[in-house]
């Protein structure tokens, strides 16, 4: 692809070219970017009700297509080289549609209502929003901050959970 991949993405050159070959296959025009419609042929995002979320967060220029190196970038969190903690801020950055930090009461809903389509009414989905506010929001401003985030989650073993495991 001819991009130059940084020192922090930890990836041995052999996994870099079988991550191209992947990017390649994906990138059905030869556009050299994925467009969100390309993504969806990733098997393991193609059901995922969150998948424009995370396309969000894999496009860190929001020019709405993933380059080579926001793949790479987006994909070596999730790998087991990647940390816990940049699997808690991948995590994170899914519920904080608004890119501002925190997690409120409105970004909770839509994504929760990404997760569960019409299993739950709004009304009840809104008290379910309403009671993990309640119970994550320790400075009580309305809003789930990141270490508050963290505090909710921290029991669920979320590093494995979130983990693609190559080879």
């Amino acid at each position: 692809m001819g991009v130059k991949i940084s020192q922090e993405i930890p990836f041995s050159q052999e996994e870099l070219l079988m991550l191209e070959q992947r990017f390649r296959r994906l990138d059905k025009d030869g556009s050299g970017m994925l467009e969100p419609n390309e993504f969806f042929d990733i098997p393991e995002l193609a059901q995922n009700p969150l998948v424009q979320r995370v396309i969000s967060v894999f496009d860190k220029n929001k020019d709405g297509n993933i380059s080579f190196y926001e793949f790479v970038t987006g994909i070596s969190k999730l790998s087991e080289a990647g940390s816990e903690e940049d699997k808690m801020r991948f995590l994170f950055s899914i519920y904080d549609i608004e890119n501002d930090g925190y997690i409120s009461n409105g970004e909770l809903f839509k994504v929760l209502k990404m997760m569960v389509g019409n299993n739950l009414t709004d009304v009840q989905l809104q008290q379910l929003v309403d009671r993990t506010i309640i119970r994550a929001d320790e400075d009580f401003d309305g809003k789930i901050s990141y270490e508050e985030f963290c505090k909710m989650i921290r029991d669920l073993e979320i590093g494995e959970k979130l983990t693609l495991h190559f080879k």
